[in-house]
Parts: structure tokens; C-alpha cells; sequence
């Protein structure tokens, strides 16, 4: 009887510890789980927070709409706004895809990459090649361009205004208006107490003496404060804050060095008239207003043969 109880007791009590075992492992399993799904949860958040913040960034950093009433901006008046970046290929005068001198048919150099403003891929003597030497010649361009665009000005200006507006000028035509030094005070804008230039030499240490102390800050910066950039140094040089807008800054780049390089021919063909015909270029558009078969470039009626005195 012992013994047959002793038997049944082990084969009853066998399945009773395998309940149990499996029971634990059960357990031990959907704990596991528990774990990694907790983890799998965490690492979604995470991911999805740093999507989140990414997200936002990107969102910062791309240009939006331009306000109501805002000055539109070459990208606004074109239709499309996108990053103002060379890279990305959308700005007409930046770029890879930009604006070229000779279209779709320009192969441009290698070095002329669109980052600067002007760059239509044209330099077939290869003067720009070298870095340094580009550098320099940009800003030379520049600079020549600037002083063009205020040599235009200032040669058309005072015919404009003795004829149209009545102001009486000592000599409106430009290139007459040095000589009147010579035998009488120079005054400016027609005003008797205004300058009233009596020596060249004097005149010329002043505009020296001016324009080196402007371009020492320019280049080297100066107790108004540091220059970043020699060509465009901002600051003081832009008490009107046109360049605080990037994408208003990168279009007046374009639109000055478009200006300028006209300015530039404008002057030499200012040059060549007054040395062809002894007038000025007022006096001149007029002239070929009036009869443009019989005052132009071709006709040897205009050609005067100028000589300083008559």
C-alpha cells in the first residue's frame, strides 16, 4: 500500500510541477514582451519628436510668402519661392541654371560657377581663370560701374536742368565744366556761394585726401566700425538698410552691376560724341530725335572733328 501510494503521489505530483514550470516561463516571456514593446514605444516617440523638430527647422529656414504690401523680391515677381541657394537651381541669376549670355547654347568654364552676381558665363579669353586674378577684377568691375553710374548721371543732369527746368549753370556741358576754373571761380549746382573752386591743384588734394580717407575704411574698416566685406561694406555705407534683406541683396547686386556695365558704354560713347560732334549728350539724343537719318553714329555731317576751344 506504501508503495502504491508512494507511486501514485509521484505520477499525480509530476503534472502539477509542469503546470507550474510552464506557468513560469509564461510569465517570465510576457515579460519580455512587455519590455520590448515599452522600448519599441520610446524609440517611436524618439523618432518621432526629432522628425518633429527637423521638421521645424527646415520650416524656419525655408523663405515664405512675402507679406502684404512687401517689396516683391525677384523670386516673389517670377512666381516661386524656394531656398536662395545656388544649389538649389531655381534662382534665375544664380546658379547652374541661370541666366546666359548666350542661353541654352553656353558652355561656361568651370570656374564660373553663378555664385557671383553678373556671372553669365562668358569669359572666352580666360581672364578669370585664376582665382586671385578674378577676385581683382571683380572688383574693379564693380567699382568702375559704381563711378560710371554716377559719371552718367552727372553728365546728363545739369543739360537737363538749364534746358527743361530753367537752372542756369557757368557750363552744363561736362566736358567744358573743368575749363571754366581757368578764368572764374567753379561753382556748383549754379549757386555763387556754393564751393566756388578757384584752383585746381586745391581741388584735386581735397578729392584726394576725401576719397582715401573713404576707401581706407572700405578696405581696412576705421573707427565707425570693422569692414566685412571691402565690396559691399555695408554698415555705414548702407544707412537705408538695403542689404538687410538677403533676397532683396542678392537682386541689387544683379541690379547694379546690370547698371553699371551699361554705365560704363554709356560713358564711352559720351567720350567718343564729344570728342566727334562738341556737344553734349543731351544735346545730341535731341539732335537725332529730331532727324534721325540725319544725326546718328553714321552719317560724317556730325563728325566735327571737336577740338577743346571751339
Amino acid at each position: 500500500m506504501l508503495l502504491q501510494k508512494s507511486f501514485l503521489g509521484s505520477t499525480v505530483g509530476k503534472p502539477s510541477l509542469e503546470l507550474k514550470a510552464s506557468n513560469g516561463s509564461r510569465t517570465v516571456m510576457k515579460g519580455a514582451a512587455n519590455k520590448l514593446a515599452s522600448k519599441a514605444k520610446s524609440a517611436t516617440k524618439q523618432a518621432t519628436s526629432k522628425a518633429t523638430q527637423s521638421a521645424k527647422k527646415v520650416a524656419k529656414k525655408a523663405p515664405t510668402s512675402p507679406p502684404k504690401g512687401a517689396r516683391k523680391t525677384v523670386r516673389s515677381r517670377l512666381g516661386w519661392w524656394g531656398p536662395d541657394t545656388a544649389e538649389s537651381g531655381n534662382n534665375p541669376w544664380y546658379g547652374p541654371n541661370r541666366a546666359k549670355f548666350l542661353g541654352p547654347f553656353t558652355s561656361p568654364p568651370d570656374y564660373l560657377t553663378g555664385e557671383f552676381a553678373g556671372d553669365y558665363g562668358w569669359d572666352t579669353q580666360g581672364l578669370s581663370a585664376d582665382p586671385k586674378t578674378f577676385s581683382r577684377y571683380r572688383v574693379i568691375e564693380v567699382l568702375h560701374a559704381r563711378w560710371a553710374m554716377l559719371g552718367a548721371l552727372g553728365c546728363i543732369l545739369p543739360e537737363y536742368l538749364e534746358k527743361f527746368q530753367g537752372i542756369k549753370f557757368q557750363e552744363p556741358v561736362w566736358f567744358k565744366a573743368g575749363a571754366v576754373i581757368l578764368n572764374e571761380p567753379l561753382n556748383y549746382l549754379g549757386q555763387d556761394n556754393l564751393v566756388g573752386a578757384r584752383s585746381i591743384i586745391a581741388t584735386l588734394a581735397v578729392q584726394v585726401v576725401l576719397m582715401g580717407l573713404v576707401e581706407g575704411y572700405r578696405v581696412n574698416g576705421g573707427p565707425l566700425g570693422e569692414s566685412v566685406d571691402p565690396l559691399y561694406p555695408g554698415g555705414w555705407f548702407d544707412p537705408l538698410e538695403f542689404a538687410s534683406d538677403p533676397d532683396s541683396f542678392a537682386e541689387l547686386k544683379v541690379k547694379e552691376i546690370k547698371n553699371g556695365r551699361l554705365a560704363m558704354f554709356a560713358m564711352f560713347g559720351f567720350f567718343v560724341q564729344a570728342i566727334v560732334t562738341g556737344k553734349g549728350p543731351l544735346e545730341n539724343l535731341l539732335e537725332h530725335i529730331d532727324d534721325p537719318f540725319g544725326n546718328n553714329g553714321l552719317t560724317l555731317d556730325t563728325a566735327a572733328k571737336f577740338t577743346p576751344g571751339n
